[in-house]
């Protein structure tokens, strides 16, 4: 099935894993990514418009596009962090087409389906993505990360938060 059936969030999530034989493997490659630093003034985070599923390689397309951007943009002066984790297993039951299907297929007995992925459910104004940069960085953090969003379905939008608060008080 194409992707965007399995966008919008219908019925109630599957996670067990102990039920399913062979749960796929997590296309993410990396969850963290950048120099983790103390110093950093500014966090950005890509940040969900709707309740969403997110396929696990939707997710790692995200992280490569805003990876591939910041470290072009922004050098090393970043770190990346893939909030989410792609927790519920998509299913699918797959039907017979063509001569004799009839014969062949199993109709709607045993229709629990094989599994054909994995998802991140994201509920609205959830951080997807969160990077955190120096001051100076802010602009050119931004423009990468308008180009990574548009690998999220149905949309997000990005925040900006300055951590200096944060480091004043530790």
């Amino acid at each position: 099935m194409k992707a965007k059936n399995y966008r919008s969030i219908r019925g109630q999530l599957y996670t067990r894993r102990e039920y399913i034989k062979a749960t796929p493997h997590i296309r993410i490659v990396k969850f963290e990514m950048g120099q983790e630093n103390e110093d950093y003034d500014v966090e950005l985070k890509v940040v969900a418009n709707e309740r969403v599923l997110m396929r696990d390689n939707a997710l790692e397309a995200l992280r490569i596009s805003a990876n591939k951007n910041l470290s072009r943009k922004v050098g090393s002066d970043y770190h990346l962090k893939i909030v989410v984790y792609p927790h519920h297993i998509l299913r699918e039951h797959k039907y017979m087409t063509g001569a004799g299907a009839d014969r062949l297929s199993d109709g709607m007995s045993h229709a629990f389906g094989k599994v054909v992925g994995r998802a991140a459910a994201i509920n609205k104004g959830q951080a997807i993505l969160s990077v955190k940069t120096f001051a100076e960085n802010v602009e050119n953090a931004m423009e990468a990360l308008k180009v990574a969003r548009s690998k999220v379905p149905k949309g997000a939008k990005i925040l900006v938060a300055t951590l200096a608060e944060k480091n004043k008080e530790s």
